[in-house]
C-alpha cells in the first residue's frame, strides 16, 4: 500500500470523523476510535472510505 504520509493526516473515518491509521500487512485504514474500529478497504492505492464497503473488528 502506497499512501502518502501526508494524506494519511488529513483522512479520517467516514462514520466518525477520527483519525485513520494504515495496516501495511492487510492494506487496509482503521479508525482509531475505540468505540467506532471501522477498518476500511485500500484497493489499487486507493482507499474506499465508504461505510458499506468498511468492516467491523
Amino acid at each position: 500500500m502506497k499512501i502518502d504520509s501526508w494524506l494519511l493526516d488529513i483522512l479520517a473515518c467516514p462514520e466518525c470523523k477520527s483519525p485513520l491509521r494504515a495496516e501495511e500487512k492487510s492494506d487496509e485504514l482503521v479508525c482509531t476510535s475505540p468505540t467506532c474500529g471501522l477498518i476500511y478497504p485500500v484497493r489499487d492505492d486507493i482507499p474506499v472510505l465508504l461505510v458499506d464497503e468498511a468492516r467491523r473488528p
